[in-house]
């Protein structure tokens, strides 16, 4: 039940392979918007991963940019898998996979879910890798769950990764399987227990994995990687808190960066070793980077309120409960002549827009 996506199979003449395969798995927040997002930092973070599921990108560009970026840093070849935009509203996102040629292969089978009930406002990008030092097979499957207005508009998406679990296996019989990404759900609510129940385990069960304002502090458990534990039994995991690495607060590394901090599976169990920053920056930073920082910063402390007739998508997405897809709906239904009026955007009721106005965010 999938469509083939027209994906080139573009490898890199083998080299020396690392015997510690890490993937990972990323939600890069709107990447490829005109967000001023500093992609020689997400270089720098994803460097240390041999293979990255990306969610929340916006143009296909981004990604050779970023394959740029990674072999300038790195040295080493890079090449990666694009999904055609999916979502059901105005606002569309793709999947990708960025993977280093000496470590990771891919196999084939890139193919976007077909989603025959019409389950997944976005549906999942599947493709088998393999790792180059074993000569070891795997499936991914790259998901990024709708948000919604609350956990029951989440459970539907959730409780059918089970068949994206059967699929993988009947595509791939014998092959180890994973389920990443973005999915708006912690891994110990009710929902997960179809997966479960089929032997999938999160990979992360403590802590959290999306950044909140106040520096050194994160939310919500929802970036993970769900894994049959048998079946990478030297496997082990973490979160990759990146304003940590790049010596950033938690007020840039969202506005730069992503508010989703980088999840992986070292294969080996092996503790992820920290590649040195020149000047506490990313080689590829320098004083270009330093100054749009500094011009960032300043227009971000001149905002006092978020306009919602001159507000662009990521500021209308800090109010509560606003995502991109709303986000998009407040551009295209400007203009506005009270937040009350908000009530006409779909999924908006009066319970959210009192948490909207009790925020203190929106311009008076």
């Amino acid at each position: 039940m999938v469509t083939a996506l027209a994906v080139p199979v573009l490898l890199g003449a083998a080299a020396t392979s690392q015997a510690n395969a890490v993937i990972a798995s990323w939600n890069l927040k709107h990447a490829g918007w005109n967000n001023g997002k500093h992609l020689e930092q997400v270089a720098a973070v994803a460097s240390h991963m041999d293979l990255i599921g990306l969610q929340e990108v916006m143009k296909e560009e981004v990604v050779s940019e970023l394959e740029q970026q990674l072999e300038a840093l790195t040295g080493d070849e890079w090449d990666s898998l694009v999904s055609h935009a999916v979502g059901r509203s105005t606002y569309t996102e793709r999947y990708a996979y960025l993977y280093r040629d000496k470590t990771i292969a891919y196999q084939g089978g890139a193919t976007v879910y077909l989603d025959p009930e019409d389950v997944f406002s976005r549906e999942p990008l599947l493709a088998t890798f393999v790792e180059k030092d074993t000569g070891r097979a795997f499936s991914a499957a790259n998901v990024h769950i709708v948000y919604g207005d609350s956990k029951a508009d989440r459970s539907p998406e959730i409780r059918a990764l089970a068949d994206i679990y059967d699929l993988m296996k009947e595509i791939s019989p014998g092959t180890p399987a994973i389920i990443m990404g973005d999915f708006n759900m912690a891994p110990d609510e009710p929902a997960w227990g179809d997966l479960r129940t089929l032997g999938l385990r999160p990979l992360i069960t403590e802590g959290a994995t999306t950044l909140s304002k106040t520096d050194g502090r994160y939310a919500s458990l929802y970036d993970n990687i769900w894994y049959v534990p048998s079946e990478w039994p030297k496997a082990s995991g973490d979160v990759f808190r990146f304003p940590d690495y790049l010596g950033i607060s938690h007020e840039t590394a969202r506005a730069d960066v992503s508010d989703h901090a980088p999840i992986y599976l070292s294969v080996t169990g092996e503790t992820l070793a920290l590649l040195p920053l020149e000047g506490g920056q990313p080689q590829a930073a320098g004083a270009e980077v330093a100054s749009r920082r500094a011009s960032k910063a300043s227009s971000s402390a001149s905002q006092t309120c978020i306009d919602l007739n001159t507000a662009n998508a990521d500021q209308l997405d800090q109010l509560p409960n606003i995502g991109p897809a709303r986000a998009a709906d407040i551009i295209r239904q400007r203009p506005w002549s009270s937040s009350g009026q908000l009530t006409r955007i779909s999924g908006i009721g009066q319970g959210t827009l009192s948490e909207i106005v009790a925020s203190g965010l929106l311009c008076s």
